[in-house]
């Protein structure tokens, strides 16, 4: 039995803003570092996941997998061990861009 991979819906691609990037939406920038467990039940809503986990790196891989973002299980642990803020940051300005992009 030949094993084939299926097509992906996205084209591979990079988060659509940097982890650094956190002063592009202020809003996004103060709920994350003021009010990280809100902002992960945002993106967990966004998500319809449970809210838990929200801020966690297994929601970024999910949502890496889901949107054909390049990157690894390892790197999105990393990112949120070292400043985990700024990777749930990145996350939530990601869906919003897509929403008002109309692919989220």
């Amino acid at each position: 039995m030949a094993v084939r991979n299926q097509p992906a819906m996205y084209a591979p691609s990079d988060f659509q803003t940097k982890m650094t990037d956190c002063c592009s939406d202020m809003s996004v920038c103060l709920c994350g570092w003021f009010l990280l467990p809100c902002l992960g039940c945002s993106i967990a809503s966004d998500m319809n996941e449970c809210c838990l986990c929200g801020s966690t790196f297994a929601i970024r891989s999910v949502y890496r997998t889901r949107y054909n973002i390049n990157g690894s299980m390892c790197g999105d642990y990393v990112a949120m061990v070292c400043c985990g803020p700024c990777a749930v940051c990145q996350l939530k300005r990601d869906i919003n861009r897509r929403k008002e992009q109309g692919i989220f």
